[in-house]
């Protein structure tokens, strides 16, 4: 197995660009949730990014790889990613880019949650416990004050913590299954080749696909497909390829810290102390979890992208 080495400034400038291009793009989804309907958007998303994908493969020099054992798997971790991008889009449409950014990247939560009873070599250390029961407090909190960070919406929080559920269930299946033995890029066609449809199909549940349509919309659904879908997504996978999953993992706490960001700068969404709390305690358990991790956390879309982002 080749040595991964410690994270250089390239590294860290890139881990950087990648979670201000996620931040960005809750912002992103929810304007153009305007012009679109949100699983229709999303499923869009998906369609474009499958095609790009698949152009990034092959101008690597490489095939798609449906190797035996890795189908069903594969199609496991494409489920997971439309489950985890259809709650992200509706809650965007619900509720505000400040709350759905401190419940949705609550990701490490359940992920380290769950691993202590799934995974070998996972179990809960102190640190861990600590960070955990400090997240899950802003989590929760954050959902029961429905009078805090503006508009609030109960189904659009419980919607954003479906999309964290999606993102857990995405890392597990990728750890656990003969889909890890695929290439990243591999891993990353199936999410959007499985999810496209699905999304597409599920979206007339969801009212009409086009609403108050305008041509900065259909800008915005580019920039979802070429920046974060494909060129975000793939940037990270390279990232965890080539350096340490202590240095990656150190990176996490940033998502959620930009999306509130950019939702207060951009959106003007208002900011509380205690949406500060709220975010403070789950950054805080981030990275008492990450600290002491070993293994990856897998992007948005396939992991932990400080995935989608996503």
């Amino acid at each position: 197995m080749e040595e991964k080495s410690n994270l250089t400034l390239l590294g860290a400038g890139m881990l950087i660009c990648v979670s201000l291009v996620l931040g960005f793009n809750h912002v992103i989804v929810k304007l153009v949730n305007e012009g679109l309907q949100p699983v229709f958007a999303a499923g869009l998303r998906s369609v474009g990014a499958t095609i790009l994908v698949w152009m990034w493969i092959r101008f690597r020099g490489q095939k798609l790889d449906f190797k035996s054992g890795t189908i069903l798997p594969g199609i496991a971790i494409g489920l997971c990613f439309t489950v985890e991008f259809l709650g992200l889009f509706l809650a965007l449409d619900l509720t505000t880019v400040t709350r759905t950014s401190v419940i949705f990247y609550s990701m490490p939560i359940w992920l380290t949650l769950a691993a202590h009873f799934l995974l070998p070599g996972e179990r809960l250390t102190i640190p861990k416990a600590v960070g955990l029961a400090l997240a899950f407090g802003g989590v929760a909190w954050a959902i029961a004050d429905q009078g805090g960070g503006g508009t609030a919406s109960l189904k659009g929080d419980l919607l954003a913590l479906l999309g964290a559920f999606g993102w857990t269930a995405l890392a597990l299946v990728a750890r656990t299954t003969r889909v890890r033995e695929v290439s990243s890029e591999m891993q990353m066609f199936w999410q959007v080749l499985v999810s496209g449809p699905v999304l597409l199909i599920a979206a007339s549940f969801f009212g009409p696909a086009i609403r108050d349509i305008q041509p900065w919309h259909w800008a915005g659904l580019a920039f979802q497909i070429v920046f974060v879908a494909t060129a975000s997504f793939l940037a990270w996978f390279w990232l965890l390829n080539r350096y340490k999953a202590s240095n990656i993992a150190s990176f996490a706490f940033l998502s959620p810290v930009i999306g509130v960001t950019l939702g207060w700068l951009i959106l003007g969404e208002r900011v509380t102390w205690a949406l500060l709390a709220q975010l403070g305690l789950v950054v805080l358990g981030i990275i008492l979890i990450n600290r002491v991790r070993r293994s990856p956390l897998p992007p948005t879309g396939a992991s932990m992208p400080p995935r989608q982002s996503s």
